[in-house]
């Protein structure tokens, strides 16, 4: 099984219990209906990205439904909790992608996100044998991978949130679900 379609999602949840705090975040990327298997990393060779809308409507309640997701939890007051997932995608829509997971504690979401769609990017780069210098800033590796001409798109979808101030459980989670037809 090769999914054909994929699309991006976040959530969070919080709740006395932990277990019902995913739940929550679940429902707020409104994945919640699927039996969830997570797996690596590899964004199939011609798979087309969709809408979250989209892909939503395209799950049945109680499908097994493949997805790489990021998802971190605390009940520290005020914790700043965060779940990133980065994409990149090669320029031949033949050859296969990249997704990143990355989740972190007192990271701003925008710094997250950075940080995921960097891993994403550096894993296709060396796949394609895109020479770089692992030290340089993001911001300028993204501009020498698109200017190599072999990847088309990075992009991330992440999720924070501080942790409850009352104490509850708090749940984030970033997704990227498969869709097979």
């Amino acid at each position: 099984m090769i999914p054909q379609k994929i699309f991006l999602t976040k959530g969070v949840g919080a709740h006395k219990d932990k277990l019902a705090s995913f739940e929550l975040a679940l429902r707020d990327a409104g994945i919640e209906k699927c039996n969830l298997v997570c797996v690596s990393s590899i964004f199939p060779p011609n798979c087309k990205m969709i809408s979250k809308d989209e892909g939503v409507k395209l799950l049945n309640p109680g499908e097994i439904t493949y997805c790489v997701m990021a998802r971190n939890e605390s009940n520290e007051l005020n914790r700043l909790i965060s779940a990133s997932i980065g994409l990149a995608i090669p320029k031949n829509g033949d050859q296969y992608g990249y997704l990143s997971e990355h989740h972190a504690f007192g990271e701003k979401g925008e710094k997250a996100g950075e940080y995921a769609e960097d891993l994403a990017a550096t894993m296709l780069a060396t796949t394609l044998g895109i020479e770089f210098n692992s030290d340089t800033a993001w911001e300028e590796r993204e501009q020498e991978y698109k200017a190599s001409g072999y990847i088309f798109k990075t992009t991330n979808i992440t999720q924070s949130a501080e942790a409850h101030k009352s104490g509850l459980w708090t749940t984030v989670i970033a997704a990227a679900v498969f869709i097979a037809e």
